[in-house]
């Protein structure tokens, strides 16, 4: 199909993929499934205090965080609450097993089979991992007065229906998977995303009616902060490989050769760091709620303080400084991990290939690893800014009514891309023009 004359690229790419029925059959079918997941959110639990519950998430800047990324379900309390945070989780409790436990690793070597086995496991450790979190989620609203009807029945169907609605939402990711566009997880946690910030649009009003000059500076700042973000995500060094082969021709030997790269992105580790970092976060204010009593205030109401992600200078410097090196640290383990399970210097052996005045065999595997650590000291230096840019923006502009959720565009710009990566290849193998370069 050819392009009209000033029509731009994205919204001839789109008009070209909804003309294709199969790919139009997937988009839309996403799309029932988000609109399908966005009534779900608003499905409620038993025995919960809804003005009390509103009370406390305004009050609480880290559970406004964790409810941005479960698309207002963790702010209704419905049966969404988890969103499909616990399913992730069991992931990276997966992939940290696998290299260390041999039969785990055996299994995954299996090939499509062994990769089968593995997502069935991670099935089963998401059930109790979404029982647990909410079960601590309990906890934390009924030591806050949320839950008016604390006994066992109420809390058994609570955690039942929590558990349920995390494992449905995985499901209904995993149709995306199949019968959608792909990323069905991610799809997942991007739409309520987007249906979150909705509410941060509709503060703009207010927070420039308080301080224009600090609203215009915040709008320039988010701005400066997607484009980075998008530019560090798209980022990567690559490293250049040759394959020499043999081939027999006429009963002569030829040797030829070819040349290909590796790309080593900056970030490697994706959300992944920000997630375990947000989890260590909400720990010790999740601990320091059972033992806090109005009556007498001590040594856990100073912790409960300290971990809260809504104090400024000086006292938010604690938070926001063991969140940057936490996220730090963990980009840079969870790279290596990642690293070393994708096995280069043995598959390129194996297959022939070497880096251009490297010498196969160690001599590869210390390069690349050397190569490795500078690009993920970049990246996880990057991830770590990204993760206080909330408290740079509130420094800068002097703005508190809106709150650069950064880890979010991270999310939301990752999964966009993705996404249209995989539009783009399907339009290709039609012979249909794309919208990336």
């Amino acid at each position: 199909m050819a392009q009209k004359e000033g029509q731009p690229r994205l919204i001839q790419a789109m008009r070209d993929a909804f003309s294709l029925p199969d790919l139009r059959r997937r988009l839309l079918f996403t799309f029932g499934i988000l609109v399908a997941f966005r009534f779900l959110v608003h499905v409620p639990l038993p025995g919960v205090d809804p003005q009390a519950l509103a009370d406390f998430f305004d009050q609480s800047a880290l559970l406004g965080m964790l409810d941005l990324f479960s698309g207002g379900a963790m702010r209704n309390f419905s049966i969404a609450a988890m969103g499909v945070y616990p399913y992730i989780t069991a992931s990276i409790i997966m992939q940290l097993l696998v290299p260390v436990i041999p039969r785990l690793q055996a299994i995954s070597q299996q090939g499509e089979a062994g990769q089968r086995q593995i997502n069935r496991i991670t099935h089963f450790l998401a059930v109790p991992m979404a029982a647990l979190q909410g079960y601590s989620q309990i906890a934390l609203l009924t030591s806050q007065g949320v839950i008016t009807h604390p006994d066992g029945l109420t809390t058994a169907t609570i955690i039942l229906s929590i558990t349920a609605g995390t494992m449905f939402l995985v499901w209904m990711g995993e149709l995306i998977t199949e019968r959608g566009i792909g990323n069905g997880i991610s799809i997942i946690i991007f739409g309520g995303i987007v249906a979150s910030l909705a509410e941060q649009v509709g503060r703009i009003g207010l927070a420039f009616q308080e301080n224009p000059i600090g609203t215009i500076a915040f709008g320039l700042f988010g701005a400066v902060v997607l484009v980075i973000i998008v530019y560090f995500i798209e980022a990567h060094r690559r490293i250049p490989v040759q394959y020499a082969k043999s081939t027999f021709r006429g009963g002569r030997m030829y040797r030829q050769s070819g040349s290909t790269y590796i790309p080593l992105r900056v970030n490697t580790a994706g959300m992944i760091p920000l997630i375990f970092a947000i989890a260590m976060m909400q720990m010790p204010r999740l601990i320091s709620s059972y033992f806090l009593t109005p009556q007498s205030p001590g040594f856990w109401d100073a912790i409960h303080r300290a971990f809260d992600p809504a104090l400024g200078l000086p006292a938010g410097l604690l938070y926001w400084g063991v969140y940057f090196l936490l996220v730090f640290g963990f980009t840079f383990f969870y790279t290596m991990v990642i690293f070393e399970q994708m096995s280069l210097p043995r598959t390129l052996q194996q297959q022939g290939g070497f880096i251009p005045g490297v010498r196969p065999g160690k001599s590869t595997a210390d390069y690349l690893n050397s190569v490795i650590k500078h690009l993920t000291f970049g990246g996880a230096t990057f991830l770590a800014m990204v993760a206080i840019t909330p408290f740079i923006a509130r420094l800068v502009t002097g703005v508190t009514l809106l709150e650069i959720q950064s880890t979010a565009i991270l999310i939301a710009v990752g999964v966009a891309l993705d996404t249209m990566k995989q539009l783009e290849s399907q339009l290709t193998m039609r012979r249909y023009d794309g919208f990336l370069k």
